[in-house]
């Protein structure tokens, strides 16, 4: 496993932006495994030799096993503010989707409205309103083919439980190696072939134009979208 370090993409006095891989968890959870909250606190604590304990929250989670930017925050400043432009919606957040078919258009914003079974750990996109459900959107783009399958660019406008997995599979398309979500066989390692590639914002303290970007993992797929993104 890549080092912390090797994996840093951004990093200021306020925050940090580290690169996940498949299968980690961004904090503790029931199944008790390290979570990148934790090693990241004992990697800033050893780097910058410091005692007592480290601030480092998260700002935000993905899914795990989910690749791509997560940031976290080094400091009650940053952390509060960027929790509030998370809930304004003022940062951009754009993913790549691997999936298994050639979505209807092109180009589309997908609105549905979504409810969260915790039992299953799984989420349902209808597309009729209801009290109990939660709106829903995302904009996808098709950026090109694999000749196997497709590389979808989507951006989120919502930040819903399984947003893109459930959303692409209600319009009938499956992420490669999700199974949850309608994926016809997993994925060696685990993961599924669903990336956080960016985060677009003004940093809330010194006001800069901050564009994280992170390279997906090293592998044959990912590798030839990447070409095809870059055409």
């Amino acid at each position: 496993m890549q080092s912390v370090n090797d994996r840093i993409l951004f990093e200021d006095n306020h925050l940090i932006a580290i690169n996940k891989l498949c299968g980690e968890i961004v904090q503790g959870d029931k199944t008790g495994d390290e979570s990148m909250l934790e090693t990241i606190r004992n990697f800033i604590k050893q780097r910058d030799d410091k005692p007592g304990n480290v601030f480092v929250e998260a700002v935000h989670r993905i899914d795990r096993p989910v690749s791509g930017v997560v940031l976290f925050a080094k400091t009650s400043k940053g952390l509060s503010r960027m929790n509030k432009l998370f809930q304004e919606g003022s940062i951009s957040k754009i993913y790549w989707a691997v999936v298994d078919k050639i979505p209807p258009q092109n180009i589309d914003t997908l609105k549905h409205y979504m409810v969260r079974n915790p039992e299953k750990n799984k989420s349902f996109a209808y597309t009729e309103p209801k009290p109990s459900r939660k709106e829903a959107r995302l904009t996808y783009k098709l950026l090109g083919s694999t000749g196997r399958y497709y590389l979808l660019e989507v951006e989120l406008h919502t930040g819903r439980h399984h947003q893109i997995r459930a959303q692409l599979a209600k319009i009938g398309l499956s992420i490669r190696g999700d199974l949850k979500y309608g994926a016809s066989r997993s994925n060696p390692d685990g993961g599924i072939n669903l990336h956080a590639r960016s985060l677009h914002f003004t940093h809330p303290v010194t006001g800069e134009d901050i564009t994280i970007i992170a390279p997906p993992p090293n592998d044959n797929l990912w590798n030839a979208c990447c070409s095809i993104a870059s055409t």
